[in-house]
């Protein structure tokens, strides 16, 4: 601690940090590891891990099963959100959020009428008409009146299969989040890769091996975005899956969007709600880069126990062996005032129609479960699952139980061609696979733990804005 204070000084001076990470010097791919130069002066470092035994296409493994995904999203200008999921067997499904909350069910019948058309009263609104008179004509005009901002239909039908490693069209992406590396993944990259699963996993600008511009403006979200779309046009195969964790879980949902008909999967990790990412004013964060320098041990300290559930001697060498937090004060700074990303609201959210699971640990302290349940209802197709003995580095404390929970979902595929059923419930949009087909025979289980249930939200709480990575910044953001 005592140099690292003495290099807080020196930096001052200097006027720049003095842990600056670039990459490292190869000139061949070695155990895996290549190089890739995404733009002029610009390297990434990318884990590309490919089986070494013979790939074999088995026979009916691709069939799969088709879910029809249809729903309709209107967006008013106060700020309500209304999502209608569509099912032909039964009548439209009617979710309503205004800022978190339910709105009245007779406001959104008359939303649900066309434009310039009234609404029928019904018999209990006819009563409340005859007892009161005079304001209810006016309340009938004002929800006459209201027109949705912008309408969004989505009609269409996705197949989902079975992913299996020994299918050569299958590849996995794994994306860190702020401060981390690709080395946070190796179990995961490991495990699946001796399954016979083609793993990718970037290191992002800044972090790990890759290489570190010194301006601010090569971290923001546009800038990282498009070195992971540049990455995933390099690696895709023709089924995809993407497992993102924190920060990270933006990307994946990114490409998700960008990508529907290559992205097969779909895994967030501790991702934090459907919000748009708008960087906090008040926060450590805006600290110039000398003084965060200085303060780096207090940083590694305030992560070490709010993202891991216990504070062991495991835990300690798994933070520094796995550069779970190990990057430059001027990369923390500008990746942290770089989370700008407004489109990537509730609605940007609502539009994906892949496959989401959605994996939260118990203890997780930056990400609330809170969150993750509001991402599992406005999904189409999430699944929420949470673990007991994890936090927010859950695929480092649990490994077992997270390579069990992915390993089921990437072979999980509908029983039958029918469309997914929905729960007719005012907060509830998510669905639930066949038990059955979510416990594939041969998948490992974990020694210690049983697998956690599925887990539906019954309200809409408020989510944070910027998805961060240390405990004041969150708690800051938590109080507005």
């Amino acid at each position: 601690m005592l140099t690292s204070f003495v290099d807080g000084i020196f930096c001052c001076f200097k006027g720049k940090s003095t842990n600056v990470v670039a990459p490292i010097e190869s000139s061949e791919p070695t155990d895996g590891f290549e190089f890739v130069e995404v733009k002029p002066g610009r390297v990434l470092r990318v884990r590309h891990i490919i089986p070494d035994r013979p790939v074999v296409e088995e026979p009916g493994t691709g069939e799969g099963g088709t879910v029809s995904c249809k729903r309709k999203i209107s967006v008013y200008r106060n700020g309500q959100l209304l999502i209608e999921n569509i099912n032909e067997a039964t009548h439209p499904e009617l979710v309503r959020y205004q800022n978190g909350d339910n709105t009245a069910d007779m406001e959104v019948s008359n939303c649900e009428a066309p434009a310039g058309q009234a609404t029928e009263p019904t018999a209990g609104s006819a009563a409340g008409l005859a007892t009161d008179a005079k304001p209810a004509p006016q309340q009938q005009v004002q929800r006459r009146r209201r027109k949705p901002k912008r309408c969004i239909v989505i009609d269409c039908e996705r197949k989902i299969t079975c992913c299996k490693g020994s299918q050569p069209d299958v590849a996995l992406f794994f994306i860190h989040g702020v401060g981390g590396s690709l080395d946070i993944w190796g179990s995961q990259l490991d495990y699946f890769s001796q399954l016979g699963y083609e793993v990718i996993a970037p290191d992002l600008v800044g972090h790990g091996a890759s290489s570190a511009p010194q301006i601010p403006a090569a971290y923001t979200f546009y800038a990282l975005a498009e070195d992971i779309r540049i990455i995933f046009k390099r690696y895709a195969k023709r089924r995809n899956i993407l497992v993102g964790h924190s920060y990270g879980v933006s990307f994946c949902t990114f490409l998700a969007h960008e990508f529907p008909e290559q992205v097969h999967k779909v895994v967030m990790i501790n991702g934090g709600g459907p919000t748009a990412l708008e960087p906090s004013l008040c926060s450590v964060f805006n600290l110039p880069t000398c003084v965060l320098n200085f303060l780096s041990p207090c940083l590694t300290w305030s992560f070490l126990m709010a993202g891991f559930a216990h504070q062991g001697t495991r835990e300690k060498k798994l933070l520094k062996e796995n550069n779970a937090f190990n990057v430059s004060s001027f990369v923390l700074r500008s990746m942290m005032s770089g989370q700008y990303w407004p489109e990537g609201d509730e609605v940007y959210h609502a539009e994906i129609t892949v496959p989401v699971l959605l994996v939260h640990g118990m203890y997780d302290k930056f990400v609330p479960v809170q969150e993750d349940q509001r991402m599992a209802e406005i999904l189409l197709l999430g699944f929420l699952k949470v673990i007991d003995d994890g936090s927010h580095m859950v695929m480092m404390e649990c490994p077992d139980v997270v390579n069990t929970l992915l390993y089921e979902f990437f072979l999980w595929q509908p029983a039958t061609a029918s469309k997914p059923k929905q729960e007719a419930a005012s907060t509830k949009t998510t669905t639930k696979p066949p038990e059955d087909t979510a416990r594939p025979k041969t998948a490992p289980k974990s020694p210690t733990k049983s697998q956690p249930d599925l887990i539906r939200p019954t309200t809409a709480p408020k989510a944070i804005n910027t998805r961060t990575e240390a405990s004041m910044d969150i708690r800051s953001k938590g109080k507005k």
